[in-house]
């Protein structure tokens, strides 16, 4: 298959990115945030080619705004799932990429990362769906004495719902319904459960 070597500028364009390599998963998956969904984005298959990463990343950035552009010290990303699309970010801008970690349930700053007191942060996910390890890892920054005054990401599939606290400017909204562990549908809950995510 001949590669997109273009920079994805609309939705369609970044779902093709997911379907070239085998990114868009259908079955019955269990979210990282706890929720089930017939469809999964692995984010890591789509980014584990460099040159479809760094064209991902460089959408990303093209929707922030200049001015937010301009404010930024560092990148920052949980782990697992922004760790490669931070990076990618961070080249883009030519800025430093640290992540956070939680060993102990808890994001923290490990081996040997540290924020300047004030720092300006960007904080970057791959996906966002509740919002709740966006907002774990922004108050983490906050504790180690940074500030962080956006967030991006790949993929936003709270479709605007989640409230990060701060400015969000995700390069793509998917509507992919999801649900509770209550309000599973019947045809949803005939197929077994597969958990992809990284978080336990």
């Amino acid at each position: 298959m001949t590669a997109n070597k273009t920079i994805p500028e609309t939705v369609d364009d970044v779902l093709a990115e997911f379907r070239s390599c085998g990114a868009l998963l259908e079955g019955h998956f269990k979210l990282s945030s706890g929720r089930h969904s017939g469809h999964y984005l692995q984010c890591a298959r789509v980014l584990m080619n460099p040159a479809r990463a760094g064209r991902l990343a460089q959408a990303i950035v093209n929707g922030i705004p200049q001015h937010v552009l301009d404010q930024i010290d560092v990148v920052v990303s949980p782990a697992m799932g922004g760790i490669i699309v931070g990076h990618e970010v961070a080249r883009v801008l030519d800025k430093d990429a640290l992540f956070l970690e939680r060993p102990d349930g808890v994001f923290h700053l490990r081996r040997g990362f540290g924020l300047e007191q004030g720092a300006k942060v960007l904080m970057v996910e791959d996906v966002v769906t509740t919002g709740l390890s966006s907002r774990e890892a922004i108050e983490a920054v906050a504790r180690e004495g940074g500030e962080v005054i956006a967030e991006c990401a790949l993929i936003d599939r709270s479709l605007g719902s989640a409230d990060l606290g701060v400015p969000f400017y995700p390069l793509a909204a998917f509507d992919f319904p999801t649900y509770d562990e209550t309000g599973i549908p019947e045809e949803l809950a005939r197929i077994a459960v597969t958990k992809p995510g990284s978080r336990k």
